[in-house]
């Protein structure tokens, strides 16, 4: 099950939920014709050598840090040549279970933190390899407005859609802000779910298995009965499947809906129209699915209240060429936030690093607002930074 793993020459991911789901994702055209004969079975082809060892491959390509038993995805391998058998016999005993995972608190931008659950290494890689199988069972009944941790899909493919409608005349939002959505899954309906389209029960099981595993914090263990933590590699899945309901539902209404994991925005062409949809949408996500609809947070805005509509770091505008694409202020506002720091003269002790990490920071962000018309505001970001930049040599160059 783990031959051959370790002459792998992936490059390192930052992000493994999502490039783990996008990995398996881009599978799906190679899999496609062997979904009817492989879905009575597909416990076994989730164990197949060859997908575990991608699976593996992908897990390591991430790295990531290891869950509460401290094994290294380097241990991980001569782990899995020495059990590989027993951990195989395990799971199709159903006797396997999962180790709880780790809580991790990652501040937030608005001053909250963000909640992860860090998977084992030998359970990221079992989670990815039912992962990898389970993406071509579900990318074609997906809807057409879902955009988060789907293959060549973007967020700015997603604001570029509402931007579009907007053009058609939908220019009346409804953003919707779900309480802590991934933690707040209920099981019972997710399994059920789960029950439509994965017909072997073993694999369902399973997943169960993952979804009760706990949480440990402080060394304590923690019963999860609800939710499917930020930190794995099935977690995108789950909650796309998960809100799928939600996506399909509006699709029958007719309504416009673009959603990005659990940023969701339904549009109208009206004021009147808009406040009925928030009425019914928050109904449905609360009393049929069992989520928290955020309601301070959520509203009915026009698209170009710039102050006010917030979708995905992005803000829509118009002149008198049309409607286009621009950067949210509080997006500019963290991005002049965060150059500061890299150009402070602390910072700046020594330039020449200093500036590598300006560089590799404001590409990555110019990559993800590159399709937004922002060139007044970037020309007067680099004035003020090119500022800064000199004030730090300066500073240098005035040094005995």
């Amino acid at each position: 099950m783990a031959e051959n793993i370790e002459n792998n020459g992936c490059s390192q991911r930052d992000n493994a939920e999502h490039e783990g789901y996008v990995k398996a994702s881009r599978s799906f055209n190679r899999i496609w014709k062997e979904r009817d004969s492989a879905q009575p079975r597909l416990l076994e082809t989730i164990l197949y050598k060859d997908n575990f060892n991608r699976a593996y491959k992908r897990v390591k390509a991430n790295k990531g840090a290891p869950g509460i038993d401290g094994m290294t995805i380097e241990e991980a391998l001569p782990y899995l040549k020495e059990h590989q058998q027993e951990i195989t016999d395990r799971i199709y005993r159903g006797k396997y279970t999962p180790s709880p995972v780790r809580r991790v608190e990652i501040p937030k931008p608005d001053g909250g933190v963000r909640k992860l659950g860090i998977p084992t290494v030998i359970d990221r890689t079992l989670q990815q390899a039912i992962t990898q199988q389970l993406v071509p069972i579900y990318e074609p009944l997906f809807a057409d407005g879902s955009y988060g941790y789907r293959p060549n899909r973007s967020a700015k493919d997603a604001i570029l859609k509402v931007k579009e409608y907007a053009e058609q005349g939908y220019t009346f939002a409804v953003v919707l802000d779900l309480s802590k959505y991934f933690d707040t899954l209920n099981h019972e309906i997710l399994i059920n779910l789960l029950r439509k389209n994965v017909k072997d029960e073993r694999v369902v099981q399973l997943i169960k298995r993952y979804l009760k595993s706990g949480v440990m914090e402080n060394g304590v263990v923690i019963d999860t009965e609800e939710g499917s933590p930020q930190g794995g590699n099935l977690s995108p899945l789950l909650a796309n499947i998960y809100l799928n309901e939600f996506d399909q539902e509006y699709l029958k209404r007719g309504v416009p809906c673009i959603r990005y994991a659990d940023d969701i925005v339904l549009l109208a062409k009206s004021k009147r129209a808009s406040e009925r949809l928030l009425e019914s949408s928050t109904k449905y996500l609360e009393e049929r699915l069992k989520l928290t609809v955020n309601r301070e947070k959520s509203r009915t805005v026009s698209v170009f209240a710039i102050r006010n509509f917030k979708f995905l770091g992005f803000a829509l505008g118009r002149n008198g060429k049309g409607i286009y694409v621009r950067v949210h202020p509080k997006s500019w506002k963290k991005f002049k936030s965060r150059l500061k720091e890299l150009s402070s003269r602390k910072r700046c002790q020594s330039i020449k690093p200093s500036l590598e990490k300006i560089k590799v920071y404001a590409r990555g962000w110019l990559n993800y607002y590159g399709i937004a018309s922002m060139k007044n505001n970037i020309d007067d970001i680099n004035g003020w930074l090119y500022h800064r930049i000199r004030m730090c040599i300066w500073k240098q160059w005035k040094k005995p």
